[in-house]
């Protein structure tokens, strides 16, 4: 079988791997648009048992990954300057670029190799086309996927930053111009992710349309100068964005199937991005195992992913909407503040958050 695969991130790279290792004779092209390690952003953050869907299917790649990554046990808030930990939350975290250069080594294990900065003129000649070229999916683009955008009302910003943190962290500020908010963790042992967000009027207030990539580097380091101690940001394309909320109808048109962000995104406050990719390309590996035809095959796997997707979208989509209204939840003490926080997604009542987390849940 001749397969194209558009798009050379963990959705990808996973699939092709998984696909020639169950089918060694099927020729499978991987193709990106983009260089090799034009990697945006720093780290990844999972919970702490995110990457557990690898150990029974795929061990190799679980022993490969798992060693590499940075790991921690509890939360931290920081409302008025006051530092609530939520224990018992774990969560790991990997460097964006390393994690894909080890996806890629098991790539390369199998015999292929991506072909970067390349674009395919028509995804015509292929028996099979898998979408997992991004946000901005070309794949999405050439057929009747029913997409629809919706973007978040906050402005986002992706930096890095030499201070490490003992936790994955929130911090939320107020100064002259509004309310900010930081989700930072060390992803290495000596780089941390650093995202910062602001509300609509806030960003009109401070001047970020006019200040230019370096001038709003250095507002957000006055405004985080206590988180970050000295320790200058780190810049990687650190522009402001609206994080987008993209959806479709139907992730399969005829032998073109979608993964990852080119089939949904979901808000980052809730770190599953990654992981629902690769998840994707493990369902769609299996489906084709199972499935001679390969557009029943594609139909079987959009069948059995939806709903463990569905799931996990609505839970993002809730995260996203609490943190479109941060400032007003601002006005709450720093413990009602954690609070409303952590139950942000729907996915933790209290019942289990008494279990989970015993020591914060008795304040």
């Amino acid at each position: 079988m001749k397969v194209l695969v558009v798009g050379a991130g963990p959705a990808g790279v996973y699939f092709a791997y998984l696909a020639r290792r169950a089918h060694p004779d099927w020729r499978i092209r991987v193709v990106e648009q983009n260089p090799a390690d034009a990697v945006f952003g720093f780290g990844l953050v999972f919970s702490d048992k995110a990457l557990e869907f690898l150990r029974a299917d795929d061990p190799a790649t679980y022993d490969l990954i798992t060693p590499q990554m940075e790991q921690w046990t509890d939360l931290t808030v920081v409302h008025r300057g006051e530092h609530v930990v939520i224990d018992g939350i774990g969560f790991s975290a990997i460097g964006r670029l390393h994690l894909l250069r080890l996806l890629r080594q098991q790539l390369g294990s199998v015999g292929i190799e991506p072909e970067y900065e390349t674009t395919v003129a028509s995804f015509d000649g292929f028996d099979l086309v898998v979408g997992a070229d991004g946000a901005n999916s070309a794949v999405r683009r050439s057929a009747d996927f029913g997409t629809r955008q919706s973007p978040c009302a906050n402005q986002f910003a992706w930096y890095g930053t030499r201070r490490p943190f003992a936790t994955l962290t929130q911090t939320f500020v107020r100064n002259e111009h509004g309310t900010f908010n930081a989700h930072h963790y060390r992803h290495a042992p000596d780089m941390s992710t650093f995202v910062t967000e602001c509300d609509p009027a806030t960003w009109q207030r401070a001047g970020f349309a006019t200040l230019g990539e370096r001038g709003t580097m250095e507002y957000l380091q006055r405004v985080f100068a206590d988180t970050l101690q000295g320790e200058p940001l780190v810049t990687n394309r650190s522009i402001w964005r609206n994080f987008p909320n993209i959806r479709n109808a139907r992730w399969v048109q005829g032998n073109r199937v979608l993964l990852g962000d080119a089939q949904r995104t979901a808000h980052f406050s809730i770190g599953s991005g990654t992981r629902l990719a690769m998840e994707d390309a493990i369902a769609l590996n299996k489906a084709l195992m199972e499935q001679r035809d390969v557009r029943a095959a594609l139909q079987a796997f959009e069948a059995a992913r939806r709903p463990v997707v569905e799931k996990l979208v609505a839970a993002a989509d809730s995260s996203g909407a609490w943190y479109d209204r941060f400032p007003e939840h601002m006005n709450l003490s720093p413990r009602d503040f954690a609070w409303s926080y952590i139950q942000r997604s729907g996915r933790i009542d209290p019942e289990r958050l008494a279990k989970i987390s015993p020591r914060f849940a008795r304040t």
